[in-house]
């Protein structure tokens, strides 16, 4: 194993065990892929199948620990998939510079909402399914649906916000349900990505593999220390986000 990718399998178990908590792994992974030298459509090709294979292992604790509501999701997945759909054929057509402004600015509104709230997110307070939170989530899973495919950069922590708001899920819930529907949108772009060549199966597999442990460590993680833990962790990396996407527009 050469030490690039040695660099490369480090990385990726952080950024899985982090993004399996609270998302935004991503802020690790693309650029360790980049730092390797990877070109920058392999880089992303190849992250969006590693991590996607953690994203699922993710997916599969949170729904065996009971944190995924099945329900919920057979109603929004349609709509996150459709929204992917819309979205990777949208990417050419607008200019990304814009969208960076608008989610750096919701990002920062996100985080500190977050931040400066004692209760968003600590208990569970989900009492069912009504028309207008179901039509919300359907709006909440298009719309992510499309940011995801479209761009990307925090759509776990507007899902896992979104859904809190909506539903009145605790972190934990929140998060078992948000990374469900992030696999289903995850799964366009891999599609897109593989069907152009753009994954490297000789370092995305050996990466995949360490992201799936990072991703069963951090969702055992997030599973048994609950939203306590899962609340700071979910405002720094929406914070970090919009940092690392402000520096971009900046520079």
């Amino acid at each position: 194993m050469t030490m690039n990718l040695i660099f490369l399998c480090t990385a990726g178990f952080f950024a899985a065990f982090i993004d399996s908590i609270a998302g935004g792994g991503g802020l690790i992974s693309v650029p360790a892929f980049l730092i390797a030298g990877i070109p920058p459509h392999l880089a992303l090709g190849t992250n969006k199948f590693s991590s996607s294979c953690a994203s699922f292992t993710s997916s599969l604790k949170f729904a065996q620990s009971g944190k995924v509501d099945f329900n919920i999701i057979k109603l929004l997945a349609p709509f996150t998939l459709i929204g992917a759909i819309l979205g990777v054929n949208t990417v050419l057509s607008i200019d990304a510079k814009y969208v960076n402004i608008i989610v750096v600015v919701l990002l920062l509104l996100v985080g500190a909402y977050s931040l400066f709230s004692k209760t968003i997110g600590m208990e569970d307070k989900f009492k069912g399914l009504k028309k207008k939170s179901i039509f919300l989530g359907m709006l909440l899973a298009l719309s992510m649906g499309f940011y995801d495919g479209f761009f990307g950069p925090g759509t776990g922590s507007f899902l896992i916000f979104g859904l809190i708001s909506i539903y009145g899920f605790d972190f934990v819930r929140a998060g078992g349900n948000a990374k469900v529907l992030n696999f289903v949108s995850n799964i366009t772009s891999l599609v897109m990505f593989a069907i152009s060549g753009h994954i490297d199966y000789k370092i995305g597999i050996p990466v995949a593999i360490f992201m799936i442990v990072g991703a069963k460590f951090g969702t055992k993680i997030a599973l048994t220390k609950g939203a306590k833990l899962m609340k700071p962790i979910f405002v720094t990396m929406s914070l970090a986000v919009a940092v690392k996407m402000l520096y971009g527009i900046m520079n």
